[in-house]
């Protein structure tokens, strides 16, 4: 079941999240100009990925990668992205495996290790999971400047809200650019075929 939780009907949170997405990729589209500020996305945290390893902003060092933020739970927004991206790693081709590929919750009260790691198997093998405390959640949050809020719902229930891009990270842990929710193939592969040109060869 975990691997189908995003067919649930669940829509409470999505409009207010697809509107957030908009608002955070064009600050950071805007912001590209101003080093000063675009090198501020990314830095160091502390995690486990659907596995159960411990893994580092050192683990993703030395290879390019995509970072999306989400939870399982979401019922339409995540599902879409990853299977936008899934798509994408196919169509990459041989430059696919040039790149390491993140999806970090921010529901780490649902999203345990083996519900994660359930979940991505419904999406590219390529993609992990990482998930930890609140704590760890938030900072890795405040490292990439990613929205999320908790929003309760009738029944006792909540959704998440939270920005809805995919960082695009050099090998170096800096900042490239993102990708926008549900951008068209040909732009979206066009960055990731940049982003992997960037793989040391060495």
């Amino acid at each position: 079941m975990p691997a189908r939780q995003w067919m649930l009907p669940a829509f409470a949170g999505l409009f207010s999240c697809a509107v957030f997405a908009l608002g955070i990729v064009y600050i950071v589209s805007f912001s590209r100009g101003a080093p000063t500020i675009t090198t501020q996305i990314g830095g160091a945290f502390s995690l486990v990925d659907d596995t159960g390893a411990t893994v580092t902003e050192k683990t993703l060092a030395g290879k390019p990668y995509t970072m999306y933020f989400g939870y399982t739970f979401c019922p339409d927004v995540c599902p879409t992205t990853l299977l936008d991206l899934s798509r994408w790693i196919q169509k990459l081709g041989p430059d696919a495996d040039k790149l390491n590929y993140v999806f970090v919750t921010v529901d780490p009260e649902r999203d345990t290790v083996q519900s994660l790691h359930d979940y991505l198997s419904s999406f590219d093998k390529r993609i992990r999971g990482y998930t930890g405390t609140a704590a760890e959640i938030a900072q890795i949050a405040k490292e990439y400047r990613v929205y999320y809020k908790k929003v309760p719902t009738e029944g006792g229930g909540y959704t998440m809200d939270h920005s809805a891009i995919i960082y695009l990270m050099g090998s170096d842990g800096k900042f490239v650019t993102v990708i926008p929710y549900q951008e068209d193939d040909a732009s979206a592969l066009a960055k990731l075929r940049n982003v992997a040109s960037l793989t040391p060869t060495s």
